[in-house]
């Protein structure tokens, strides 16, 4: 019971979470405090019921998540709520709830062998996003013109066209940047996408009156991360490891 009360005690701070990150692309600092509180008297009970070995384990835990998304956050790879969703998880919930109901134990796959929930939980939310490439390449398969899609195929993944007039106010990034030079405008593609300001698209409204470039340009959406991190954590709850689970029964040869 215990178990089940750490896990629909955090739930409602991830769907807040994520309703926060798809309006705003932000999630307020003062989240994780409040749901580090909340969690205080599971972590308390832990103590006095399992001692020592329970304080290492959460000392471990918490120490190799901060280090891990920490790196991450150095290396522009995870924002600072993300990280620190992930922190607060693995300090409530150190290692795998095993929750009984209706005589089914969850998670379904069983404990892996690495036992740390919120490494688990940050792994599914990795794999989880998948589905987004795949979503937008069938996407842009059914918008794309056929001929069009040998010039930038690798769009098709990250991607997809907008109306210069529809991108004012939006959580998106220009995949490309355009310049005017003497032959017309040309395009390349940024990594890191530029933001588009009013500057931005009111010059790109210029060269589409001129007929320099198409109406529509390609975009690439910035993704709330929150609601992969919330279905990975979903999913380890009631399924398990994804990683572990993948390897085991597609990756690791079998022994006859």
């Amino acid at each position: 019971m215990m178990e089940l009360l750490k896990v629909l005690v955090c739930i409602p701070f991830l769907l807040y979470s994520c309703y926060s990150d798809i309006k705003t692309r932000r999630v307020s600092n003062s989240l994780w405090p409040v749901m580090l509180v909340a969690g205080l008297p599971f972590i308390i009970y832990d103590m006095l019921n399992y001692g020592y070995p329970y304080i290492i384990r959460m000392v471990l835990s918490f120490g190799f998540i901060f280090l891990f998304v920490y790196i991450l956050f150095q290396l522009n790879a995870f924002g600072g709520a993300d990280a620190k969703v992930i922190m607060v998880i693995s300090i409530i919930i150190p290692t795998f709830p095993t929750i009984y109901m209706s005589g089914q134990a969850f998670p379904i796959q069983g404990i892996p062998p690495i036992n740390l929930f919120a490494f688990s939980v940050f792994g599914n939310s990795i794999l989880l996003t998948v589905i987004i490439p795949i979503g937008l390449f069938l996407y842009n398969l059914t918008q794309i013109p056929i001929h069009e899609i040998p010039k930038k195929p690798g769009y098709l993944f990250v991607g997809y066209k907008s109306r210069v007039s529809d991108l004012k106010n939006r959580h998106i990034r220009l995949m490309d940047v355009y310049e005017r030079t003497d032959e017309g405008v040309v395009s390349h593609f940024t990594k890191t996408g530029t933001k588009p300001d009013d500057d931005v698209i009111h010059e790109l409204k210029e060269y589409v009156d001129k007929g320099l470039i198409n109406e529509r340009v390609w975009i690439m959406p910035e993704l709330p991360f929150m609601i992969p991190i919330t279905a990975g954590f979903i999913t380890a709850v009631v399924f398990g490891d994804l990683i572990f689970y993948i390897t085991q029964k597609y990756l690791v040869m079998p022994v006859f």
